[in-house]
């Protein structure tokens, strides 16, 4: 598992899916009255896959290694794209974007922690250093700037939805290291995109069957919610997930997992834009502790 230094570029695509995941989780949360968590995230993965047919052609092509890969390709779907995402939705249902931020933003011991147990990567101390500097700079956040405001957070049953959705995450990020593709597959983004939400919208819908057996579905369909579902489908979803994908294939998953721990930051601060309130110097503070902990793992 070779991982490259840390250039501008990688920088960006690393950045760019926090920032949307952020913007995720406050439409996941805007829409939670108008449409069950499951048929949410089924919704979502059939129009990006709608969007990737005519980009990612290759993957039909004979010896593409999409059908004969199956086993690799459909548990991608299922950690990446049927499991994470619904279970995001899920504690969206009962829990706040920012706590769910929260939650995730221990991704970085939770990636550290399945390389080393299941894919037999060593943990260094740097990588611990920066994994508790980082978290401290979501804290911060958290309680802005006022430690004693910890007191105060409360996990909720949506937390625990979290919690095993950034472990499906983790999983679904060391198997991306695996050079295990066909190269003409693997060197085509949408085509290898497409492969995994292919396989990953079967889980969805048999996750939202179980939905519309046991709960049933109401969908209160408006042009707010057919705006809000084109957002994820095609921002968090495609373009996210093509970002994380060449960030993490280029830094690798134990420095990409630090990244993530921006996710917080950004909700807070886009939670601040929809309350018309200006970010604050902890924000600031807690961006320099976060970029701190990437920089001192990154070494």
């Amino acid at each position: 598992m070779n991982r490259q230094p840390l250039t501008l570029s990688t920088i960006a695509l690393l950045t760019t899916a926090p920032v949307l995941w952020a913007g995720n989780a406050v439409v996941g949360r805007l829409v939670r009255d108008a449409v069950p968590p499951m048929t949410l995230n089924l919704i979502r993965w059939v129009l990006a896959l709608a969007v990737l047919v005519p980009l990612g052609r290759a993957a039909f092509r004979s010896g593409s290694g999409a059908l004969g890969n199956w086993r690799r390709y459909s548990m991608l779907g299922l950690l990446g794209v049927g499991l994470y995402n619904s279970l995001q939705y899920l504690a969206l249902q009962s829990s706040t974007p920012i706590n769910v931020t929260l939650v995730a933003s221990g991704m970085p011991v939770w990636m550290l922690l399945v390389g080393r147990l299941f894919y037999g990567v060593p943990v260094k101390r740097r990588q611990i250093a920066g994994a508790v500097l980082s978290i401290a700079g979501v804290l911060v956040v958290m309680c802005r700037g006022d430690l004693a405001q910890l007191a105060a957070l409360r996990l909720v049953v949506g937390d625990l939805y979290m919690i095993l959705a950034t472990i499906a995450w983790s999983f679904y990020s060391w198997m991306l290291m695996q050079q295990k593709d066909v190269p003409g597959l693997r060197a085509d983004w949408a085509a290898f995109l497409l492969v995994q939400v292919g396989y990953g919208v079967l889980w969805s819908a048999a996750l939202a069957g179980g939905e519309w057996a046991f709960a049933g579905v109401h969908i209160a369909w408006s042009w707010g919610l057919a705006a809000a579902l084109l957002y994820v489908a095609l921002g968090p979803a495609i373009l996210a997930m093509r970002s994380w994908g060449a960030g993490v294939q280029r830094a690798g998953p134990s420095i990409g997992a630090f990244f993530i721990n921006l996710t917080p930051l950004f909700t807070a601060l886009l939670s601040s834009a929809f309350l018309g309130e200006p970010p604050h110097l902890y924000h600031v503070l807690a961006f320099a502790m976060i970029v701190g902990g990437i920089a001192v793992s990154a070494r």
